[in-house]
């Protein structure tokens, strides 16, 4: 099992920070994943025909990730939150990447809602994970980079486990090594949101959809809540 911590820091500074954690075990990456690449599709055909569009910088769920990515000394106008990032690639582009069917799965659900999301293969996973502020000696291998090493600014939010850092800038990057590929059969997949109050819903729903893609392709899912109130959650 794997326990999701929220430091008390970073609880204080976004109290509106909630954390929805869906885990998946017995995954089946190789198999064809038809309600995942039609959930793609729809969203490709809503973007082409006028009738839906991914949520823009000047939205408040993508607003909220601007200012939290500030405060911690990041530009979020050149390194962008993951659902910005994706919203704006798949509105230039006008369709998603195709990476493999988890790592689409939770693209499709992201977007269409406004949230960041990623993912990490459980058995890369060392110890625990928490989101916290780095210190400034912790090292960063970024996804597709395996002879990379970045040192994270410290006061920037990652998540972490023993070994070494897992994302940059809360949700901008995540790391090679904890990266989610077809042959990932125990896999925690996160949702985030920096307004609770008003996005709680909006989550919840997510969450539901992700479960909703991954059951036909795994023996479980679980799906778990980590925010100020309850800042730790273990996973199955």
């Amino acid at each position: 099992m794997t326990t999701f911590r929220l430091s008390p820091a970073v609880a204080d500074a976004f109290p509106g920070a909630l954390v929805a954690v869906v885990t998946a075990t017995g995954l089946r990456g190789h198999e064809p994943w038809p309600a995942t690449a039609a959930a793609l599709a729809d969203l490709e055909r809503r973007l082409t025909d006028g009738t839906w569009e991914p949520a823009g910088e000047n939205d408040p769920r993508i607003e909220a990730w601007h200012t939290a990515y500030r405060s911690f000394g990041t530009n979020p106008r050149r390194i962008r939150p993951s659902v910005d990032a994706l919203g704006r690639r798949m509105t230039k582009k006008g369709a998603l990447p195709r990476i493999n069917p988890a790592v689409d799965s939770y693209n499709a659900v992201s977007v269409r809602h406004g949230l960041p999301a990623g993912a990490f293969d459980l058995d890369h996973v060392t110890g625990d994970i928490e989101i916290r502020y780095a210190d400034g000696d912790e090292k960063f291998t970024p996804l597709g980079e395996p002879g990379t090493v970045e040192y994270p600014r410290p006061g920037e939010v990652v998540y972490v486990d023993t070994t070494d850092v897992l994302t940059r800038h809360w949700n901008h990057r995540d790391a090679h090594r904890t990266r989610v590929t077809e042959d990932s059969t125990r896999v925690a997949f996160v949702l985030e949101t920096l307004d609770a109050t008003r996005a709680g819903h909006l989550l919840e729903t997510a969450a539901g959809e992700l479960r909703e893609l991954l059951a036909p392709h795994s023996a479980r899912s679980t799906v778990d809540y980590l925010g100020p109130a309850h800042p730790g959650a273990t996973t199955a």
